[in-house]
This record gives structure tokens, C-alpha cells and sequence, in this order.
């Protein structure tokens, strides 16, 4: 009996712009690299969607909202609502969109598609218990599904992710 690993493909989400799609996967590698593990577009308790999430394994949970632009910060306001969901709040985005924009109470990460790097550190301020439970929770729910998607891309799972 021979085993084979199955050839899986992560499905483009679709909504985002190539160079969004770009901060947010050099955003996960570096992540990945500090002892992260990444959720993207997690929808949070409030009904929020977050651009990524990311679990440590200390249980420290991170929000990253990807700014591809300055119209894109600006159109947005909805990553005010995140800090409830986060110890840190962070913005990612590439080189050319000026820093000065992004409020001074969040960390600021600058991203290619190939890794990125945190200019300024976020505040921390620590989930109260009941809330890092469920957003811990939403996280492992959410990668389980999507794992299972993938392995079983016929299955029941795609309209649940």
C-alpha cells in the first residue's frame, strides 16, 4: 500500500486587491517566523470580518488589517471594532503608502509578498478571558474547516467556512 500526499490548492478568496493579497501573505510568513499561526478573513463575534488573525502559542492573539493604499485606509473605518477581539491591533501595508497615516495606537507592519517587518510595535492590552476564549475558539474552528476543505474538497465544508 502506497501513500501519496494529496496536492492541495488554497482557494483565492477574491475579494482583495493583488497587492492586498500580496501584504497579507508576506505578513503571514513573517508571522509564521515569530511562532504565529495565521487565519485569514476570520469573522469575529461582533460580525466583523478580520483580514488576519494570528494565534501564538502562548495564546497571544493578534489582528493584522491590511491597508493597500491611502483610499483604502481611508474608505475603511472598521478596524476600530477589532480591539475587542485582539491583545494586539496591527496595519499592514507596502513601502510607498505614508506612514504617518495609521494611528499611533496600533503597530504598523510593512509587507511584499515574499516577508515583511514590524516598524512600530503595537500597544498591548489583554483580552479578558471570555473573549479570548471565543475568538481562540472561532480560530481553531475556522482552520479545522478549511483544512478539512481542502483535504476533502468534495465534502460539506465550503459553505460552513
Amino acid at each position: 500500500m502506497t501513500l501519496r500526499s494529496p496536492t492541495l490548492s488554497i482557494p483565492l478568496d477574491g475579494r482583495q486587491s493583488q497587492t492586498a493579497s500580496a501584504i497579507a501573505r508576506g505578513t503571514g510568513r513573517y508571522l509564521h517566523a515569530l511562532g504565529y499561526c495565521v487565519v485569514s478573513e476570520l469573522p469575529l463575534p461582533s460580525g466583523r470580518r478580520a483580514d488576519l488573525v494570528a494565534l501564538g502559542g502562548n495564546g497571544e492573539i493578534l489582528i493584522v488589517e491590511i491597508k493597500s493604499s491611502v483610499a483604502d485606509f481611508r474608505a475603511d473605518q472598521k478596524w476600530m471594532d477589532y480591539r475587542l477581539h485582539c491583545d494586539r491591533l496591527f496595519f499592514a501595508t507596502i513601502v510607498d503608502v505614508p506612514r504617518e497615516i495609521f494611528p499611533a495606537d496600533a503597530g504598523l507592519i510593512v509587507a511584499d509578498a515574499f516577508g515583511a517587518s514590524i516598524v512600530c510595535e503595537a500597544p498591548e492590552h489583554r483580552l479578558p478571558a471570555a473573549a479570548r476564549k471565543s475568538v481562540t475558539l472561532r480560530f481553531a474552528h475556522a482552520a479545522a474547516l478549511r483544512f478539512q476543505a481542502l483535504v476533502d474538497p468534495q465534502g460539506p465544508y465550503a459553505g460552513a467556512i
